[in-house]
């Protein structure tokens, strides 16, 4: 009331609160509920967390994938601004009881000193956690589906929105979160391969380490975390056993490297350097299939519509649902109000409750007199 510069009698009625009860409560004769702290932190402009803790609104750092070799202090603080989205949304469930107890995760095995044998044994354990969840085979999954088999198995959010200029994906992880940030896009293979790079910051727990990475050019990372991240990526998107299943003879003709890119969902770059690395086609081929791209690819298997299809969804906006569905239900509960979801969702609250709460239209062509007769049906022509 004091920083706001209001008296309590209008600070009641700002949250909504009879001036009785407000008294009580700061006397310490009644406790606030959740849904009046919910109010309380809407009429002053900050977060339950702060009312009762103290502790200034979380703005992590957060290790991203970028494509640009130099991201600006724009861009940071817009990508911090989206973390901190998240991150309200998931004290908000928390403070209300509402916050799901996480999956173990597989992590990197501490006999193997390598970053590349740690990216490779941390994908093979990934793999493994994902058919043990009932997960078909990778190279089967839409990135639609392997998202959410992410979400399920490794209890982590994924958020496809627009990410600053120069970043590809973000992900970062606290007790009790993790999210994984991949920017909407018309290369709907590089957005793949984000998804999985970002995966595997999560499981290897580079991201609760609060890193940072403003460069990535394949092959020449100087962060050893960013080479571990890359091979875990290659490993779990294109594995050996699926390859050796459909690559069963050295000379591999053009027609089934295209066939191959389509069906893994890669780049035909990060599908050469993978064959290439597994001895399956010679440095020679490899150069010729980086010569062709994602959509001519498509093109040549006479997939074109199923490359359209992709990238229509590779350019679309996507939240992760269960928040979402949580916060919701708590406002339905009478636990909250509707900020929490409108901040989580970027939109406005009235925005919300129109769409959540329509009025009822009125029924066009029925008379409101009283001259019919109980049961009369009356038309409008």
């Amino acid at each position: 009331m004091k920083d706001a510069s209001v008296s309590q009698g209008v600070f009641a009625q700002g949250v909504g609160l009879a001036p009785d009860k407000l008294s009580k409560s700061l006397n310490g004769v009644r406790r606030f509920t959740s849904l009046d702290l919910a109010r309380i932190a809407e009429f002053g402009n900050t977060t339950v967390d702060w009312l009762l803790t103290g502790r200034k609104p979380l703005r992590p750092t957060v290790a991203a994938r970028a494509s640009a070799p130099v991201v600006d202090d724009e861009g940071r603080g817009r990508l911090d601004d989206l973390v901190e989205r998240f991150v309200t949304a998931h004290e908000v469930l928390d403070l209300l009881g509402l916050a799901s107890e996480l999956p173990e995760l597989p992590s990197v095995r501490p006999d193997l000193k390598r970053y590349v044998d740690q990216g490779v044994a941390l994908a093979d354990d990934a793999l493994a956690r994902l058919a043990a969840a009932g997960t078909p085979a990778i190279d089967g999954l839409e990135t639609a589906d392997l998202l959410q088999a992410f979400e399920r198995t490794f209890g982590v959010d994924v958020a496809k929105i627009g990410l600053p200029d120069g970043i590809d994906g973000a992900a970062w992880q606290a007790d009790g979160f993790r999210l994984i940030m991949i920017a909407r896009t018309r290369v709907p293979t590089r957005q793949r391969f984000t998804l999985a790079h970002e995966l595997g910051h999560i499981l290897a727990r580079d991201a609760q380490d609060l890193l940072t990475e403003t460069q990535l050019a394949p092959g020449r990372q100087k962060d050893l975390t960013e080479v571990r991240a890359n091979v875990f990526a290659a490993n779990l998107l294109m594995p050996r056993g699926e390859i050796d299943s459909v690559v069963r003879e050295k000379e591999v003709t053009d027609e089934q490297l295209a066939s191959l890119v389509v069906r893994f969902q890669v780049s035909p770059s990060a599908l050469a350097a993978r064959l290439t690395q597994l001895g399956v086609i010679a440095p020679r081929t490899g150069a010729r299939l980086r010569g062709l791209t994602t959509h001519d690819c498509h093109w040549l298997t006479g997939q074109s519509d199923l490359f359209e299809a992709r990238t229509t969804w590779s350019e679309a906006n996507r939240l992760p649902f269960r928040p979402a569905q949580l916060l919701y239900e708590a406002y339905l509960a009478g636990d909250t109000t509707l900020r929490p979801l409108a901040a989580y969702t970027g939109v406005d609250v009235d925005r919300i409750r129109e769409t959540l709460e329509p009025e009822p239209a009125p029924q066009e062509g029925v008379s409101s007199g009283t001259g019919v007769d109980e049961g009369d049906l009356v038309y409008q022509p």
